[in-house]
């Protein structure tokens, strides 16, 4: 259970670090009223984790500890739902309402498509 623990908070780290400079850089390459860092993350995070576990499971390692490091760790230290949720209040706050709903709609489509991309990629 420890070695698991370790694993996580490893994979979780090295997950939010990215995830902090895919933020600087996309930062300075786009100027749009959505929240691009985040979308960018969690569809690339989408996508990996249907990678992984798809690779886990077809190999019949789904207990294995790259389930730990990279699908449990590093996949939810490099997403980020909570960031998605307050950016969402942030445009309803402000009565962006066409905004919130495109962000809602584009980032449920595409993470959806990018686990699915994933998992069949490996499938």
């Amino acid at each position: 259970m420890f070695k698991q623990i370790i694993l996580v908070g490893i994979g979780g780290g090295i997950g939010s670090i990215l995830r902090f400079i895919i933020s600087l850089i996309s930062d300075k390459f786009f100027s749009v009223k959505i929240p691009i860092p985040t979308l960018i993350v969690n569809v690339l995070g989408s996508f990996l984790i249907g990678l992984i576990l798809a690779y886990l499971q077809k190999n019949n390692a789904e207990s294995s500890d790259l389930k730990y490091l990279l699908a449990i760790g590093f996949c939810g230290g490099f997403t980020t739902f909570s960031a998605f949720a307050w950016e969402n209040l942030q445009f309803l706050n402000s009565q962006n309402y066409n905004l919130a709903f495109l962000y809602i709609v584009l980032s449920l489509v595409l993470c959806f498509l990018g686990v699915a991309g994933g998992y069949f990629l490996v499938k």
